[in-house]
């Protein structure tokens, strides 16, 4: 146990470069409490207490802001970085060493039943708001983006961007899928605006060239 407890500590410290002590992680860190209360409740799950299960888990989600179903199978090493609004479904298998970020959701799609969540390799990176949602696996040392919807399974050392999400680099190595280019794409929203600001440049002109007509008829008489 005391094992246990010492590398889920190492972990942390080992990725989150703010942690100053021991002390600090055991104390003030929502991702030790979070993790240590599930493996509590995974516990009793595993053993048909499933009432005091989910009590430890719900209590975890109010303290903490991370809410992970005793249901879940969660490898050694998982960091939860901030962890508010982080969500993990009953069906969840989460590899060794893996890294989430907040406002991650590892859920299902409400379409599936029996296995509906996604299954998460080893040294897996979720960036923050990403959804990764349906009962697929994320391969080993792949990453998600942040804010990224995730809908079908990304293979292992690729990095996925996007909604829905789609693979850009395979093993460091750009991937070609054709109009993927999410910054240089051009902006819907700026042609609109030069195209109206076009439109009122010509109005413009031809106003300035009726009046001009109309000063020149008066002259005349």
């Amino acid at each position: 146990m005391f094992d246990k407890l010492k590398a889920e500590i190492e972990s942390i410290k080992a990725r989150d470069p703010a942690v100053r002590s021991t002390w600090e992680v055991l104390f003030l860190y929502p991702s030790f409490k979070a993790i240590r209360s599930y493996r509590r409740a995974h516990w009793f799950h595993t053993h048909g207490h499933t009432f005091i299960a989910r009590w430890i888990s719900q209590r975890s989600r109010h303290k903490t802001g991370i809410e992970i179903h005793p249901g879940a199978k969660i490898g050694k090493g998982l960091f939860i970085d901030h962890g508010a609004g982080v969500v993990i479904g009953e069906t969840t298998e989460i590899g060794d060493n893996c890294t989430l970020y907040q406002n991650v959701t590892l859920g299902g799609t409400g379409k599936d039943v029996g296995k509906r969540h996604p299954t998460l390799g080893n040294n897996v990176m979720v960036g923050a708001g990403a959804r990764v949602l349906g009962p697929f696996k994320i391969g080993d040392n792949s990453k998600i983006a942040a804010n990224a919807v995730v809908l079908e399974e990304v293979p292992p050392n690729c990095t996925a961007v996007g909604v829905p999400a789609r693979v850009v680099r395979r093993d460091g190595v750009k991937v070609n899928n054709g109009d993927l280019d999410q910054i240089h794409i051009p902006d819907p929203v700026s042609q609109l605006i030069c195209r109206q600001q076009m439109y009122i440049d010509k109005l413009t002109a031809e106003v300035d060239k009726l009046k001009t007509q109309i000063q020149e008829l008066k002259e005349d008489k």
